[in-house]
């Protein structure tokens, strides 16, 4: 998991999509609330952002 962020960070460096850092973070942000959401303690106040 962590030679596939690194791998990933050298791609972004070496072909300069610098830019898409911004995206995949806000994806896997997406991404963690969706699973909190599925059957936590946590559902009613995720619910309340959207």
């Amino acid at each position: 998991m962590i030679e596939t962020i690194f791998e990933l960070c050298a791609f972004m460096r070496a072909r300069k999509k610098i830019w898409l850092a911004p995206l995949i973070i806000i994806l896997l942000l997406i991404g963690c609330l969706i699973f909190l959401a599925e059957g936590s303690a946590l559902a009613p106040f995720i619910y309340t952002f959207f």
